[in-house]
């Protein structure tokens, strides 16, 4: 396994984790979003405060931060070099579950809010990275 792919995961997750806090924090403070204009397709403030903002009840902002935390024990240097399969699938399966979410967010942005939040894409493209990480990982340590 090349040595940069657990930094690699780690930096992401760190990445992820700051991004998702900060929606977090916003989602249950103001709407009101740093550097994101308010008007035309980029829209934060239209995104967070929509009907889609919430699922079950729960904030996305919140899932994604669960989502990220979730991924950090998994992407740990330990879980890496864990000959379990169990701990491997389960590490592919959540990092794919970020995925799966971020389709339906997308869908969600551009065809039924027509609008998009930048902080939600650097969620969408972290998770979308470590994606690519741990199917590369997974790959790598599956060989033997």
């Amino acid at each position: 396994m090349p040595r940069w792919l657990v930094p690699a995961a780690l930096v992401i997750i760190a990445l992820g984790i700051g991004d998702t806090v900060y929606l977090t924090i916003a989602h249950y403070t103001t709407p009101v979003l740093l550097s994101c204009p308010d008007t035309g397709i980029i829209n934060c403030a239209k995104v967070t405060t929509s009907s889609y903002s919430k699922i079950l009840g729960i904030p996305v902002a919140l899932l994604g931060l669960i989502f990220f935390l979730g991924n950090l024990p998994l992407h740990l240097p330990a879980a890496w070099r864990s000959p379990s399969v169990l701990v491997r699938r389960l590490r592919l399966a959540a990092s794919a579950s970020g995925i799966l979410m971020v389709f339906w967010l997308l869908y969600v942005e551009l065809f039924r809010l027509n609008a998009i939040c930048l902080y939600c894409s650097t969620a969408h493209v972290l998770t979308l990275l470590l994606f690519i990480v741990t199917v590369f990982g997974t790959v790598l340590t599956s060989q033997g």
